[in-house]
């Protein structure tokens, strides 16, 4: 009877171990599950910050190339002025004094850069209107080529071909050198970019020599006049530019075949309103200098 006591006693204790460490492991496996799951949500959270600030530096990034497209539309006369340049209003921050400075320029380093750089275009077409002669065409140089630009006949080749437009009683061609490449801090350095912009944005001179860069670098679709129309039967026609490697042009400038390169080419801007000028003030400069540029064609495409 006493052996029969004792088996329930072992029995209950046994069960409790059992249930006692039952306990233990489920507390165990709970707390290993809580912790995965804590770490899950942890590593999800640092997921979507950084899916956050990828997302918010692409956005930034395509913004200041939308912005850096405008301006160089800006700068060549395609348009006057930007209607995607502006920076969005952003929470209130409570920065210190130094940090407030350097948010600012950070923030509106483009404005600040626009700015400067109008102002610079400004003071550049004043001084150069208030400053240049009267002459009867002017004629741009625009690309990297010092003999052309600086040392060569280019002036005076156009000038045996130019009439008294003015009727001062002189024929007279000035030529603008503007050694614009592909370099975009010695164009700034410079001050390549304010000369170009100010040229571009007035309508006193539409025709452009231009070098074999100038099509990577400006949208010259939008700036030049197709010529296929003027000249359907001249193999130096390309869409709006009439090619010279093959011409005579260097010879009649004064200098040797290696100083003009293959893609240097002539080419006319097409009126349009811009900054400085308005579409009918650019259409009579236009219609005026048209009868020279069709003169240097003629001329080039003689020697065939």
């Amino acid at each position: 009877m006493k052996e029969k006591d004792k088996r329930p006693d072992n029995d209950s204790s046994e069960e409790k171990i059992h249930v006692s460490g039952s306990v233990f492991q489920s507390a165990g496996e709970m707390k290993a599950e809580a912790e995965r799951r804590d770490k899950e949500l942890r590593e999800e959270a640092l997921r979507k910050q950084a899916e956050l600030e990828r997302k918010r530096r692409e956005e930034h990034e395509r913004r200041l190339y939308e912005e850096k497209k405008e301006l160089i539309r800006l700068k060549q006369g395609i348009i006057e002025e930007s209607e995607i340049i502006h920076e969005e209003a952003e929470a209130e921050v409570k920065l210190s004094f130094f940090k407030k400075i350097s948010n600012f320029f950070y923030h509106n380093k483009w404005w600040l850069g626009m700015g400067v750089f109008c102002a610079g275009v400004v003071i550049w077409f004043v001084v150069s209107m208030v400053m240049r002669p009267n002459p009867d065409v002017m004629v741009m140089v625009i690309g990297d080529n010092y003999r052309l630009g600086e040392e060569s006949e280019i002036q005076s080749y156009f000038e045996s071909l130019a009439e008294d437009y003015n009727g001062n009683g002189k024929i007279e061609v000035a030529v603008s050198y503007i050694p614009y490449g592909k370099n975009d801090q010695q164009n700034y350095a410079n001050g390549v970019d304010t000369k170009l912009t100010a040229e571009m944005q007035s309508g006193e001179s539409v025709i452009a020599v231009c070098g074999p860069d100038i099509p990577k670098l400006m949208l010259t679709d939008e700036v030049f006049q197709d010529l296929t129309g003027m000249f359907p039967d001249d193999g130096n026609v390309k869409g709006y530019a009439y090619m010279l490697s093959d011409t005579e042009f260097a010879s009649r400038v004064g200098l040797g075949k290696s100083d003009i390169p293959e893609g240097w080419f002539i080419a006319i801007r097409t009126p349009k309103k811009l900054l400085y000028s308005s579409r009918e003030a650019m259409q009579k400069t236009y219609d005026k200098d048209l009868p020279l540029f069709e003169a240097v064609v003629r001329d080039l495409a003689s020697d065939k």
